[in-house]
């Protein structure tokens, strides 16, 4: 149902899904699904020709780190994006966690809570995700865990009247042609759809059909799919290996892309 909502503030908490990867830029930026958002947020809250009154200018953070934590996201990004007071505020966060070889389920679940419950202590729609996953022995693997973690997500939504995004069920995001080569985020279509999705769920005119198939295409013959596996392993599976066995994280040392609320024009 539409509801013609106007979102004057949008700032946006979590990871690397987040952060936008891997939807790059010709300047090896990335982009992402809230900066696709925010993009079309701020071209909604534009005042029309001739109107009596100026509005605020459209603000947008995006506090998101590739790599970080559950508790990391609760400890260094919900406090300063709760403080911001923005209209509209989005939490994704845990997937690292429970795709780590040893996760305690029950604590990342509560370290979400509380980040929500921070989040949510600051005013403005909060939104949380059921994220999206990808077809695969590793989809199969962690399932239980995710399953887990978005039960809790459904219970935190339902306790600060959090509007929850259910990518985890949709078809379209399980299709590995929506995702990058390293096979752990989403490409520039995935995100543009997941933008979508967000814009629905926040009960704003549809634009496309986010979670409609993609076209049907002949799967990849044994020797291209032998070559994609082989490049996949040579150029992220040993680096995240090498990360894990020596503590290091993607996100060492990396500051937020967008750290304060500040005017967007998108």
């Amino acid at each position: 149902m539409e509801m013609n909502a106007r979102y004057t503030s949008f700032v946006a908490v979590g990871d690397s899904f987040t952060e936008g990867m891997s939807d790059g830029l010709p300047d090896g930026s990335y982009r992402g699904w809230a900066d696709l958002l925010a993009a079309r947020l701020a071209a909604a809250a534009r005042p029309s020709p001739g109107a009596p009154e100026a509005t605020p200018a459209f603000r947008y953070a995006n506090l998101a780190v590739r790599g970080k934590l559950i508790g990391q996201i609760a400890d260094e990004q919900c406090g300063p994006a709760a403080a911001m007071g923005a209209d509209l505020v989005t939490l994704v966060g845990g997937l690292n966690d429970v795709l780590r070889p040893k996760c305690d389920v029950e604590q990342v679940c509560a370290r979400f809570e509380d980040a929500a419950g921070q989040l949510a202590r600051g005013g403005g729609q909060l939104v949380l995700m059921r994220s999206p996953g990808r077809q695969g022995p590793v989809l199969e693997r962690f399932r239980p865990r995710m399953e887990q973690l978005f039960t809790r997500i459904d219970e935190v939504a339902a306790r600060h009247g959090a509007l929850v995004v259910d990518l985890y069920a949709s078809r379209a995001l399980s299709d590995p042609r929506l995702w990058a080569d390293d096979r752990l985020h989403l490409n520039a279509e995935g995100h543009h759809r997941v933008a979508e999705a967000v814009w629905q769920a926040l009960g704003l005119a549809a634009a496309s059909d986010w979670d409609a198939p993609l076209p049907a295409a002949a799967p990849p013959g044994w020797g291209a799919r032998r070559a994609a596996d082989l490049r996949f392993a040579r150029e992220h599976l040993v680096p995240w290996v090498g990360r894990r066995l020596t503590g290091r994280s993607s996100g060492d040392g990396r500051p937020a892309k967008r750290p304060e609320l500040l005017p967007y024009e998108g």
